[in-house]
């Protein structure tokens, strides 16, 4: 008789065991020899203070060294042309897979970039009006505006018998419009602002940035030969000044050199004209401003594309209309479509367009160029690339994703995380708002405090182990900013009328002077349109955008802000000395490493390394400099110092700076005080960045402030502090305008205006104006929905 056995359970595979990411002994930046172990196929969420250590654990050491892995499989001339990776400062990590990071860098250093270009939506375009489009015009090229139409022929001699030629002729159709070369506009130079005809070349008669008198630049045109470079600009015959403007490219020696000699004009088309506006430098996009207009091409009419192009039809529209059109209605339009010939092609563009529609970015077109994306739109638009992505087992890094969205748009991107992470993907997000928070399988709580008060894990565990402990984080999760039992009244208010920038359909509003007016509504519903576009520029007021700060890696906030200015004089004067020599970008620098404190080093085709500089130890000043003392410190030890530190320095004592406490008070203000002042600004974050920014307009003289989403990057517990400067800065007379989707700002106004109800042509228009407990009780909008949510009304 046959006795029954039970199967014994199969043992672990060897190779399902690694199932953790595992971090011992992290030291980036301010982390303090942190341990920590993150699930894979797991959402977990990164949370703490502004500074505490967050981007440097998730950022710097672990997808830092994903990339430096992956780029390491790389041939070595490969790995030529990839950008230098060190390895950050950690003892060991495990169990690391692919790294691929979802930041909030804008798009689109290519005037050429668009919305479509950069994602799949216009390759698939192409593809179908290729194969559908009536009359046929080409191959997909023929309807990319980023490929020109060309047509080459010559003669070949061959080697058969005796050298026979043969006539060849290339072909090549592209969809560039040939008036605009695919650039959508054409730009009227203001010749006057080119150059000073008062000047000769000699004297620094051409007013273009980088073309100083003497430079390489100018050289080209005093070394051509073409001009006597001491005569005066009025003075020169039509030939002279033609030659100086319009010359076209041609080859001369000079100075013993084969050199290409250029007219001034083509030169700054192609230097300045050609290349995307939002990259540019303030001062470089100032002078674009300044000599150029454009307006539509009058060929393609703002298309950017060829006659050809254009006249071929699918189902009634060309390709430059579906580029032109909302994506919600494009992706109505290409379900419509019904042709077998193309299905699978069909159905690939139906889900890409249903993912910019799912993502909250439905209200965007795909001829909208890259560069106008702001940094929540930028980051969602490089998310659409990987959700139908054929990759699994990969690990996704997103900085704060709820940037500049909508609590209604919060919760589709929640969606959005957790299918990533049930594709079998491990998904890091770096996040403060408590809506992202409570989806997480896993938190990592980094702190207790900011910079040096910072750098270690308080917590690691479930969101309920969170809301239990006794962290910042954990204390603060459940927050909520309560209606204000009265509210201020308007001093005036500044009338809008017939307001029709971008979606905004005509609008009238009255926007209150002297309180605190919060504009806020769904993502692309023309909140930012209505302000920038429509409040007066110049005198009276200031606004803090979401522009990047522009700088180089020796800029920090103490040169940014000026605050350096009355330090050095305060040193100078303390010391007998001139003001130069306490400036790393002066006098004063190290000459081994220029003041810049580190040694880069170009290892030829090998990945280049920086070294901390050993003359000056990374101090940046030579030795002779920090001889000086004020207060009892040399110039290095006071760059060093956090912004809280050194506003009690310069606050009281012998190192009393009253200029220099000003500014320092504002950096803390902001809730900078953890920031060191000689910090380089390409290590602040995104919202760190922004509130130097609002640190450094608090001392204009505006009587009006426009802040667009200060909350970005901002722990629970810093929105308070946030708060309460926008409170003194409307006692002290001030009128303030925050553009925000934070309810605690909301809560917190004087007086609320909702854009809506949609976002694109669905929104534009003001669905709501009132105090926040007008909002609350009527209901009548999503932000309306929300805010009695978040307050328990």
């Amino acid at each position: 008789m046959a006795t029954r056995k039970d199967t014994p359970a199969p043992a672990q595979h060897a190779a399902d065991t690694h199932d953790l990411i595992r971090v011992h002994g992290a030291r980036e930046n301010n982390l303090k020899n942190v341990d920590v172990e993150i699930p894979k196929r797991r959402l977990t969420v990164f949370t703490g203070v502004s500074g505490s250590g967050k981007s440097s654990l998730v950022f710097d050491t672990i997808a830092a060294e994903s990339q430096r892995m992956i780029n390491e499989t790389y041939s070595t001339f490969v790995q030529g042309f990839m950008p230098t990776l060190a390895r950050p400062d950690v003892d060991v990590l495990e169990g690391l897979t692919t790294a691929i990071i979802v930041d909030q860098e804008r798009m689109g250093a290519n005037a050429r970039s668009t919305v479509g270009t950069a994602t799949d939506a216009n390759a698939l375009l192409r593809i179908l009006f290729s194969r559908l489009g009536k009359p046929h015009v080409g191959p997909p090229n023929a309807f990319s505006f980023n490929v020109a139409s060309a047509q080459v022929s010559g003669s070949v001699t061959t080697d058969r018998g005796a050298g026979e030629t043969v006539k060849v002729a290339f072909t090549s159709t592209g969809g560039m419009c040939p008036r605009c070369e695919g650039m959508g506009s054409v730009s009227d130079i203001d010749l006057s602002e080119l150059y000073d005809e008062t000047k000769s070349l000699a004297d620094g008669a051409i007013t273009v940035p980088g073309y100083k008198a003497g430079g390489w630049m100018v050289r080209t045109f005093t070394d051509s030969g073409f001009f006597d470079p001491d005569k005066p600009i009025r003075k020169y015959t039509k030939k002279e000044l033609h030659d100086l403007l319009h010359h076209e490219p041609t080859r001369l020696k000079m100075n013993g050199m084969n050199m290409t000699y250029e007219g001034l004009v083509p030169r700054v088309q192609k230097s300045f004209l050609s290349k995307d506006r939002e990259s540019m430098q303030p001062h470089i996009r100032a002078f674009v401003d300044r000599v150029a207009t454009f307006t539509d091409c009058p060929d393609c009419e703002g298309t950017r594309l060829s006659e050809a192009a254009r006249a071929s039809k699918v189902a009634g529209i060309s390709i430059a209309d579906a580029c032109a059109m909302q994506i919600n209605d494009l992706a109505e339009w290409a379900r419509k479509l019904q042709e077998p010939s193309v299905a699978p092609l069909l159905k690939t563009l139906r889900e890409a367009l249903d993912s910019f529609v799912e993502i909250g970015l439905g209200y965007l077109s795909l001829d909208r160029s890259s560069g106008t994306l702001s940094g929540g739109e930028a980051q969602r638009t490089k998310m659409i690339r990987h959700l139908g992505s054929s990759l699994t087992d990969t690990t996704y890094v997103f900085d704060e994703p709820t940037t500049g969205l909508h609590p209604h748009d919060i919760r589709r991107m929640n969606d959005l995380l957790l299918r990533l992470r049930d594709k079998g993907n491990t998904v890091m997000v770096v996040e403060h708002k408590s809506e992202v928070i409570s989806i997480a399988d896993h938190v990592v709580d980094l702190g207790p405090g900011a910079g040096t008060g910072g750098g270690t894990v308080c917590f690691e565990g479930t969101v309920a182990g969170l809301r239990a402990s006794k962290t910042v984080t954990g204390r603060h999760l459940d927050d909520r900013a309560a209606l204000k039992d009265t509210v201020r009244k308007a001093a005036g208010a500044l009338e809008i009328r017939g307001a029709d920038t971008h979606n905004l359909q005509d609008v009238d509003v009255d926007i209150p002077l002297g309180v605190l007016c919060v504009i806020t509504g769904v993502a692309g519903s023309g909140k930012s349109s209505l302000v920038h576009a429509s409040l007066p520029a110049g005198a009276g007021v200031v606004s803090v955008d979401q522009g990047a700060i522009r700088g180089s890696r020796r800029s920090n906030p103490a040169t940014y802000t000026g605050l350096l200015d009355p330090i050095r004089k305060a040193f100078a004067s303390a010391n007998g000395v001139k003001p130069a020599l306490f400036s790393a970008n002066s006098e004063g620098a190290c000459p081994a490493c220029n003041g810049a404190g580190v040694i880069y080093t170009d290892l030829g085709i090998m990945a280049g390394v920086s070294t901390t500089c050993e003359e000056c130890d990374g101090k940046r000043f030579q030795a002779s400099v920090l001889e000086y003392r004020f207060g009892g410190r040399d110039i290095s030890e006071v760059l060093a110092m956090p912004v809280a530190e050194a506003e009690e320095f310069f606050g009281a004592g012998e190192a009393r700076t009253p200029a220099a406490h000003r500014i320092l008070q504002r950096l803390a203000d902001v809730g900078l005080g953890y920031v060191s002042i000689g910090q380089p600004l390409t290590t602040l974050s995104g919202g760190e960045r922004q509130r130097l920014k609002l640190a450094t307009h608090m001392g204009d003289k505006g009587g009006t402030y426009v802040l667009d989403e200060p909350t970005t990057g901002l722990h629970l517990a810093d929105v308070e502090q946030l708060l309460g400067l926008l409170d003194r800065l409307v006692d002290s007379g001030k009128s303030v305008i925050v553009i925000e989707h934070h309810q605690a700002v909301m809560a917190h106004a004087d007086w609320i205006i909702d854009l809506g109800p949609g976002a694109g042509h669905d929104g534009g228009r003001v669905v709501f104006e009132g105090t926040p407990a007008d909002l609350v009780a009527d209901r009548s909008t999503l932000t309306g929905e929300h805010l009695a949510e978040y307050v328990g009304a």
